[in-house]
């Protein structure tokens, strides 16, 4: 089944602005001692990972253009796959630091398809 690349986009910019707005006024250590925000902001990244997922293997010229996408991907198995080794150091860090530029990337993406 052929996904809509619009859609996929949306899915994935969906799933960051929500992580965001999850961890914004969060302090690193809240976050620590708040295990249904962290298994929230796991999903959400999963889902971003599956949608570029679904993008490379549907539209690689579109994800071709996505700075990250394979440590993206690859993010995405660690939390579907390897839950036991989910550092959430590194999680806090992918949000606070790595995925706002995704997102406004991704919205980018976006804003070239109506």
């Amino acid at each position: 089944m052929r996904h809509d690349l619009r859609t996929i986009l949306l899915d994935a910019i969906a799933s960051g602005e929500r992580i965001e707005l999850w961890t914004r006024t969060m302090s690193r250590d809240a976050y620590f001692a708040d295990r249904r925000t962290q298994a929230a902001v796991e999903r959400e990244f999963e889902i971003i990972g599956e949608a570029l997922t679904r993008m490379r293997r549907e539209f690689p010229e579109v994800a071709r253009r996505v700075t990250e996408l394979r440590e993206v991907v690859d993010f995405r198995n660690l939390l579907s796959h390897g839950y036991e080794s989910v550092d959430q150091r590194v999680v806090w860090s992918l949000a606070q630091h790595e995925l706002p530029a995704l997102v406004l990337e991704l919205k980018r993406l976006a804003a070239e398809r109506p």
